[in-house]
């Protein structure tokens, strides 16, 4: 029913662009219209309404109660103590979009968009020669259902339970949601649904909803709530001396923490701003800055403890200063090597060199060697002549 009436709609629009485009004023129509919604105590609503005319036209918000007696108001930006908001833009066509916050039963009843581009419409004496045009939609708001959550400790195990009271809207399923990730689901009709995680609570901890699939969708949350516990980026942190340290605790168990505290193996607890200390803790992460860091005085154990409703928990991280000239010390370790291989290649060659001198020598005396032969030969061939 809906999409017939958006097609209405549309079709409507398409006969306004050409009585428009044919010099037709004062013509006015929906491009969309609002649709008739099912809600629950507490939740928000939002209508949104789309206008098309020569010149543009104005819209405006009227409701009407299911009591019979209850005549149709106007609805403005910041009615019903702030709960009504109300947003408009006026450009080549005509848009408007009310939200309702924190929906009760008395919200419920029509929702009326009306759209008129007539110059006399808000006159308070002459009459409109074009009446404003209307669409309704339907709210129907009602009691939100109590839904009883429990967690189990079993065998190593942890069973999430939601059991909802009697509802007014059938259940078509359930699913199981952590932040924007999706556990479990079915299509079961039951008022009772359960979800199973191995492990301990200490490993996860958290905001679980159980949804329940319908018009409208029901959600619970169940909480398993643990002590900070808290761990350090690394467990050691090394510095320069003169240099910046950072030592970093995070905690990513829930609740979240509500404060934390650094201080020095044995010492009082770490003011922010004081000496050359800096603290920065954002939700569950928590940072010390020490500046101009100190070999004598900022070396040892730092302590990072957090505490939220459940407790408190606590991690030490170990920082070692190092004197600026420590980083040169594996460069000055590289000449030396280098230094002392070039001195053995030195020494070598040098113990080399009387030996190559006498190969020079010997190889020299092979040709005379080879030069008497041959006078020997040639005498040979000479007393064979005679």
């Amino acid at each position: 029913m809906a999409a017939r009436a958006q097609r209405s709609c549309g079709l409507w629009a398409l006969l306004l662009l050409g009585g428009m485009s044919a010099g037709v004023l004062g013509t006015t129509g929906f491009i969309k219209s609002p649709l008739s919604q099912r809600r629950l105590t507490q939740d928000s609503v939002e209508l949104y309404c789309e206008a098309i005319g020569n010149p543009i036209p104005e819209i405006q918000w009227w409701f009407e109660g299911n009591d019979p007696n209850e005549t149709s108001a106007q609805l403005w930006d910041g009615a019903w103590q702030d709960r009504v908001k109300i947003n408009a833009t006026y450009n080549l066509h005509s848009t408007s979009t009310i939200s309702i916050s924190n929906l009760t039963t008395e919200d419920s009843g029509m929702y009326e968009c009306r759209a008129s581009n007539d110059p006399d419409r808000n006159h308070l004496s002459k009459s409109p020669k074009v009446k404003w045009i209307r669409s309704q939609a339907n709210v129907f708001v009602i009691e939100r259902p109590d839904i009883k959550t429990q967690v189990t400790a079993v065998a190593g195990k942890l069973v999430l339970t939601c059991n909802m009271s009697a509802s007014t809207t059938a259940i078509e399923g359930h699913e199981w949601v952590r932040g924007e990730k999706v556990l479990h689901t079915d299509s079961g009709s039951s008022s009772v649904t359960s979800y199973t995680i191995e492990g301990n609570m200490e490993e996860h901890s958290g905001l679980y909803e159980c949804v329940y699939k319908g018009n409208p969708v029901v959600k619970g949350q169940v909480n398993i709530s643990v002590p900070p516990q808290v761990v350090p980026y690394k467990k050691s942190e090394h510095g320069n001396e003169g240099d910046t340290g950072v030592l970093t605790c995070r905690s990513p168990s829930f609740p979240p923490v509500s404060s934390w505290v650094w201080y020095k193996n044995g010492q009082e607890p770490i003011v922010n701003g004081s000496g050359r200390y800096i603290i920065k803790s954002s939700g569950n992460k928590t940072e010390l800055r020490i500046l101009k860091l100190n070999i004598e005085e900022d070396t040892g154990d730092y302590h990072c403890n957090a505490t939220n409703s459940q407790g408190y928990g606590g991690a030490v991280v170990n920082l070692r200063v190092r004197s600026r000239l420590a980083a040169l010390w594996p460069f000055l370790g590289i000449v030396a090597e280098v230094l002392v291989l070039v001195t053995i290649i030195f020494i070598y060659e040098k113990r080399r060199k009387p030996d190559e001198v006498l190969d020079d020598d010997d190889g020299g005396s092979a040709p005379l060697k080879s030069n008497a032969t041959n006078h020997k030969d040639k005498n040979i061939r000479q007393r064979n002549a005679n």
